[in-house]
């Protein structure tokens, strides 16, 4: 069984930053694409960013490419998402993804991740 856990988020204010940290349990955490997707309220889930197993390549949406970075520590299972410049349009439930096998990395769509954690809640005050 794999679990997914959160964590890091917070309120902060306009232009600060955070780092968001996902810990995963089961086997073979290095063998799967992980992302980070993000919903606001009202809105439907949107994707953030995600990594390749090796963590060598990295996609990161336009709406917070410059300002996000995804990493991986896989030794650690854990998947990292550092967030700089952060402004209220971020605020967001974020949730950390496992990708299912078999799919190419760049498809950036939540139906192509199976295993999702809780969330952890960002809030950006202005």
């Amino acid at each position: 069984q794999v679990q997914l856990v959160e964590s890091g988020g917070g309120l902060v204010q306009n232009g600060e930053s955070l780092r968001l940290s996902c810990a995963a349990s089961g086997r073979a955490f290095s063998n799967y694409v992980m992302g980070w997707f993000r919903q606001a309220p009202g809105k439907d889930r949107e994707f953030v960013a995600c990594i390749s197993t090796s963590g060598l390549t990295t996609y990161c949406a336009d709406s917070v490419k410059g300002r996000f970075t995804i990493s991986r520590d896989n030794a650690k299972a854990t998947v990292f998402l550092h967030m700089s410049s952060l402004k209220p349009e971020d605020t967001a439930v974020y949730y950390c993804a496992r990708q299912r096998t078999g799919v190419a990395m760049s498809t950036f769509s939540e139906s192509d991740y199976d295993y999702w954690g809780q969330g952890t809640q960002v809030t950006v005050s202005s």
